[in-house]
């Protein structure tokens, strides 16, 4: 089983409540969203594991059981060409839970006219497999959002 925590403090609002139907459609797969607190900070990684996928505004961390979280800063945030977000790991690096991976600034996010909401998504996963969810209530970095069995 795989805990996957908050890799962001703010607000967890669920993927139905994502501005964005690829997620809130649950079709890249399921898990929830952080609705983050408006100030500059790190996204880190929610868990143990190897960054397979890094771009300014998402990254994918794959752990010991093969499983790929997926944390997105923002939607659409693509369009802003990486302006405004700093990675802090390389493609390839073995990452802790915790670990910063990019430091960006959602309040930035918001001003460029881009919704700061994260969603956090178990890659290749069924919504069957996924227990103890997090779809409301604030959140800080590292608290639990969901089991992956």
């Amino acid at each position: 089983m795989t805990t996957v925590t908050s890799p962001l403090a703010g607000r967890a609002i669920g993927l139905a409540a994502v501005p964005d139907p690829v997620f809130s459609g649950a079709m890249v797969g399921p898990g929830t969203a952080i609705d983050p607190v408006r100030e500059a900070s790190s996204a880190v990684s929610p868990v143990d594991g190897v960054i397979v996928s890094l771009h300014p505004h998402a990254f994918v961390v794959v752990d010991e059981n093969g499983h790929g979280v997926l944390t997105h800063l923002g939607i659409d945030t693509v369009q802003l060409n990486g302006e405004g977000f700093e990675l802090l790991v390389n493609k390839g690096d073995t990452v802790t839970r915790g670990q910063a991976i990019v430091r960006w600034n959602p309040a930035a996010v918001e001003a460029a006219g881009k919704s700061p909401v994260c969603p956090i998504v178990a890659l290749e996963a069924t919504a069957e497999s996924l227990s103890d969810l997090r779809d409301d209530g604030d959140v800080k970095v590292g608290d639990s959002l969901f089991s992956w069995n």
